[in-house]
């Protein structure tokens, strides 16, 4: 979670002198991502969004050739053809990363589908915000994935929770007639549950449950994960609006400023997760700390290479874009 926490604070304070192009951060939904994803085996898919740094990171993706990619260099994971939105590496179980809203769900489904022909027990989860369950491709995928049983997760990360939307000049946020997202695969008849995106534990339980079920043969699951959105993915640019985190606020409250307090108190499930590990004794301010500086060097470390790194070859522009026999 804190390498996901300060690769996307380190990318934000880069673009104020790098060209980067436009990206989405994932700060707020570690807590997600890193439970739900962690849970998966070898040969499992997943299938992400615009927010994918976050989900690669908690996969294992190397934060070097992270932003390397997202700086267009050749030693990214695509060689700077995917850039920050469509970065994916088979390695790690990221097959596609599509940028269009809802345009990885029949993604997820034609490999869940895949999965069930070939008899492989693997699973294919895919990872989309609120806003995706309004589009058609959501209607397709929920109606074939249900009607063949097929051993796909709709994992749903609603981040729009007290999100203002267009009367604050946002992105705007779910727009649909139903007040309750899980409804919108009730009526397929598939499994749905919400669950507090903050809280870890509750994420890996259900994420757990959808994947026996899926291994079994069971079908689909949605599982929408809710958080409030930080508020520096507000603007249309990310901004460190919170300020880089400071973990000290997870144990001394004293330093906690009144400006954004509820997000530091109530929402920002990085936080709430370290106050969770001291109160049960499983880690000490001393502890966190370290780690934090560890995880703070190797951010360096990849901002350093990413920079150092070239640009590909101009002859190398159409390498790898289409398939050869």
């Amino acid at each position: 979670m804190l390498v996901i926490r300060r690769f996307e604070e380190a990318l934000i304070l880069l673009q104020r002198s790098y060209d980067v192009g436009h990206f989405h951060v994932y700060i707020g939904q570690e807590t997600t991502g890193v439970p739900a994803l962690a849970l998966l085996e070898p040969g499992d898919v997943a299938f992400s969004t615009h927010r994918n740094h976050g989900h690669l990171l908690a996969r294992g993706a190397d934060p070097g050739r992270m932003m390397a990619e997202i700086l267009g260099r050749e030693t990214g994971y695509n060689q700077g053809k995917g850039g920050t939105l469509h970065i994916a590496s088979a390695e790690h179980g990221f097959p596609a990363t599509s940028a269009s809203t809802g345009g990885n769900l029949p993604l997820a489904t034609g490999a869940a589908f895949a999965f069930r022909e070939l008899g492989s027990g693997r699973v294919s989860v895919a990872l989309f915000g609120d806003g995706a369950v309004e589009e058609g491709a959501w209607h397709e995928s929920a109606n074939i994935a249900a009607l063949r049983r097929l051993p796909v997760i709709f994992l749903c990360e609603n981040n729009s929770l007290e999100a203002l939307g267009q009367k604050a000049n946002e992105y705007p946020s779910s727009t649909l007639a139903t007040p309750d997202l899980t409804d919108a695969a009730k009526v397929f008849g598939i499994p749905a549950v919400a669950v507090d995106g903050t809280d870890p534990g509750a994420v890996h339980v259900a994420m757990t449950e959808a994947i026996r079920r899926a291994r079994a043969g069971e079908g689909p699951t949605f599982i929408e994960s809710r958080t409030v959105r930080w508020p520096g993915s507000r603007p249309l640019w990310p901004q460190l609006a919170t300020g880089e985190t400071e973990l000290a606020m997870a144990w001394d409250r004293a330093r906690i400023p009144d400006a954004h307090r509820a997000w530091y108190e109530v929402n920002d499930g990085v936080l709430r997760y370290v106050r969770d590990l001291l109160a049960a004794g499983h880690a000490s301010a001393e502890g966190v700390s370290a780690l934090d500086r560890e995880v703070r060097e190797r951010t360096d470390t990849a901002v350093r290479f990413g920079l150092d790194s070239p640009f590909p070859s101009p002859e190398t522009a159409m390498r790898d874009v289409f398939a050869h026999e």
